[in-house]
């Protein structure tokens, strides 16, 4: 009987979404509010941008984490970095470099961090589990593949992951180190990817830089134009440009807000969101009075387009982990109180909450279908 109860639910859902999608949403939203902290929350932020993990996949405890998150972060994304630093030897010696930045050795990516988020999210009570949103991130953007291997994570660990990211494609510094071919915003891979995300609900973080390192003045910005025809061939991906596009050597360019705000005037590019992670952007912002209003004043005009994270990197102190947030104090004090709610809390809340929702619905139809194995081909040969 309980077999049949739960068949039924599953029809019923499935028909919800599709002859009645919004109100199916609207109703499974307000359900997946109970996933989420209280609406006695007295947090402080959700962090949309948050890695367990650095670049030679070593952390905090998620248990540990807990505490520093205390009751000053209600929600958090939980991702790796999806980049591991070679310990080349004839290139450091016998100093193990933990930073991309403290070695001249190569980067590759690094596959078992989604197995590794799954499990330390497993390893925590369902109660704390609602306050995370796990990211799949260990596949390497320029491989046809990678889509597969977002959907054989999800198979493998159901129940677990609301999105993927944050993965890079250009970044200073980073992206000339990483073995392999060279990321790319026009490679039919990453459409792959954003395909799939779109199919799944998948949110995508991702990481793009808007401008290369040291532009020679008036040159063009080919990054931004490149990068605004990709998010417009994928609009039913949910997506978050992390960072507004910026690096510690990436500035931001002449009329930067402002080239912003027609993306975000644009209808083309609704399905578009940008975090503000990053004490590297937070100085930016806060540089100056004039930049700090001029932010404010688009923040307010578009409220449910911008996302506050952290992008801490296993913090091993709540001081430590709250000194993003702090940082931008000067910016917060110019929002009206609702669209300062909507970028600490009330965009991660809304988007997340729809995540999770069709991605267990997808779960559901797909975990338990049979691994299709591949039509043997000239190269890969055909077994006797």
């Amino acid at each position: 009987m309980e077999i049949i109860i739960r068949r039924i639910k599953s029809i019923y859902i499935l028909r919800c979404f599709l002859f009645k999608p919004v109100i199916c949403l609207l109703f499974f939203a307000g359900s997946a509010k109970g996933q989420s902290p209280p609406a006695t929350d007295s947090s402080l932020f959700y962090d949309s941008h948050f890695h367990l993990t650095n670049y030679i996949q070593e952390g905090i405890d998620i248990h540990a984490f807990l505490q520093v998150m205390g009751t000053k972060a209600g929600r958090s994304t939980l991702f790796g970095i999806p980049l591991q630093q070679q310990w080349e030897y004839g290139n450091s010696g016998d100093y193990a470099p933990s930073y991309y930045l403290a070695s001249d050795a190569p980067l590759y990516y690094y596959s078992f961090t989604d197995a590794y988020i799954a499990m330390v999210y497993k390893s925590i009570t369902p109660e704390e589990q609602k306050r995370f949103d796990p990211m799949i991130t260990g596949f390497n953007p320029t491989d046809m593949y990678a889509a597969d291997h977002i959907k054989r994570v999800l198979k493998l660990f159901p129940n677990v992951f609301s999105g993927i990211g944050e993965f890079t494609i250009h970044k200073e510094f980073v992206s000339s180190k990483i073995s392999g071919e060279t990321a790319s915003l026009t490679n039919p891979a990453l459409d792959r990817i954003l395909d799939f995300a779109g199919q799944v609900g998948l949110v995508v973080l991702i990481h793009n830089d808007i401008d290369m390192p040291f532009p020679k003045g008036g040159q063009e910005p080919y990054l931004l134009k490149q990068l605004g025809e990709l998010f417009r061939r994928h609009p039913n991906t949910t997506i978050i440009w992390a960072h507004m596009g910026l690096g510690r050597i990436v500035q931001p360019i002449p009329d930067q807000l402002r080239i912003i705000e027609r993306a975000l005037a644009d209808s083309t590019l609704n399905h578009v969101h940008i975090d503000i992670s990053w004490n590297e952007v937070a100085k930016y912002i806060v540089a100056s009075p004039a930049a700090t209003k001029a932010t404010a004043d688009l923040i307010n005009k578009y409220p449910n387009r911008f996302l506050f994270g952290t992008d801490e990197v296993a913090p091993a102190t709540q001081e430590t982990y709250l000194r993003v947030y702090e940082m931008y104090g000067p910016l917060f004090k110019q929002l009206t109180p609702e669209t300062k709610n909507k970028l600490l809390k009330g965009n991660y809340e809304r988007i997340f909450d729809a995540a999770r929702i069709k991605v267990r619905l997808w779960e559901k139809s797909n975990v338990a279908r049979p691994v299709t194995v591949p039509q043997p081909t000239p190269v890969s040969g055909t077994p006797e």
